[in-house]
């Protein structure tokens, strides 16, 4: 038996220049960090006593004969990506709910495949896992996401993720002192909307829309470039990170009129109304978590305001996907 663990992410800056569309022909880069929320998988070899192939267990229940009669796209595809036939069991759970904004699903895959990897007797290095997931999404399955999700998944921690060429990515770890760190992750707040959305909806709307896009676009890379620069510069600049924030947020509503709803606007403004600097809705919009940046000392009034949604204590992360444990047995 196998149980692997993936991190789910937050993304900062730079969303929208990850897909393909845009940055095979323009670059494009993002910035992002693993929290310790996850998602489990736990996978073994099914015993020969029962009368199906492959029990899948997540919201649903599923027990086939075949790979191809499973519903699940990313499990099917995953399988037969990998060539993996042979009897097996797996089942999902985790920290937080599908559909939020935080990677849910390209988590999924990067676990479901180093999960298959691992009952196969293979550890893939992470950046087999990101760009093998990357295809399975992509390419076998043909959703309309991004580039960023996956590579977050594989790789953990906080990272400059770049989007060009050949090589697809490649990821720079942000190196900062400690105490920066920590006033970062003191002066962020994930809250949920409790609004789902379908990312893949969202994502289509916006790719459509990219070659209209270009000076929006451009304009995110360069506030990516930015904030770059207050995260790592000498003197401290973490609360002009934050006004970033304010600033990528209104362009990317612009990108589709899908990103956002007014039941956001009025959970964003108010966040603005009590001392948050800046923020943005996580993932490709429409609902989810929202993640606000504000002062520390703002935050009891921030909860207080929106006290009927709620709010999900983090941490950053730096594993990445990670098998967790491991029988023979």
């Amino acid at each position: 038996m196998i149980i692997c663990r993936t991190p789910f992410r937050v993304s900062f800056f730079g969303g929208g220049t990850d897909y393909p569309i845009w940055y095979r022909e323009n670059s494009g880069a993002v910035i992002s960090a693993t929290i310790n929320k996850y998602s489990y998988i736990t996978a073994r070899r099914l015993p020969p006593f029962f009368d199906f192939k492959h029990r899948i267990r997540y919201f649903e229940k599923e027990e086939t004969q075949t790979i191809h009669e499973i519903r699940h796209p990313s499990v099917r595809e995953c399988a037969r990506y990998l060539e993996f036939d042979d009897a097996f069991e797996l089942v999902h759970t985790a920290d937080l709910p599908a559909r939020s904004g935080l990677g849910s699903s390209s988590t999924f895959t990067v676990g479901a495949l180093h999960a298959f990897h691992s009952l196969k007797n293979y550890m893939p290095t992470k950046r087999e896992l990101a760009l093998q997931a990357l295809h399975v999404e992509q390419e076998r399955i043909g959703e309309a996401v991004g580039s960023q999700d996956q590579v977050a998944a594989a790789f953990g921690g906080l990272n400059l993720i770049r989007f060009a060429g050949v090589r697809e990515f490649d990821v720079d770890p942000i190196v900062i002192a400690p105490e920066r760190l920590q006033r970062l992750q003191e002066n962020l707040l994930l809250c949920f909307t409790g609004y789902a959305r379908t990312a893949s909806d969202i994502a289509r709307s916006q790719i459509e829309l990219t070659p209209t896009k270009l000076s929006e676009l451009r304009a995110m890379s360069d506030i990516c470039n930015t904030a770059l620069e207050c995260l790592t510069a000498r003197e401290d600049a973490l609360d002009e990170f934050g006004r970033l924030l304010n600033e990528q947020w209104r362009i990317k509503r612009g990108l589709s009129h899908l990103v956002s709803t007014p039941k956001i606007d009025e959970i964003y403004e108010a966040g603005l109304k009590c001392g948050a600097l800046g923020g943005k809705l996580l993932g490709a919009g429409g609902g989810g978590f929202m993640l606000f940046y504000a002062p520390k000392e703002c935050h009891a009034n921030i909860q207080a305001v929106l006290n009927e949604r709620m709010f999900v204590p983090f941490r950053f992360e730096f594993t990445g996907s990670k098998i967790v444990y491991f029988s023979r047995d």
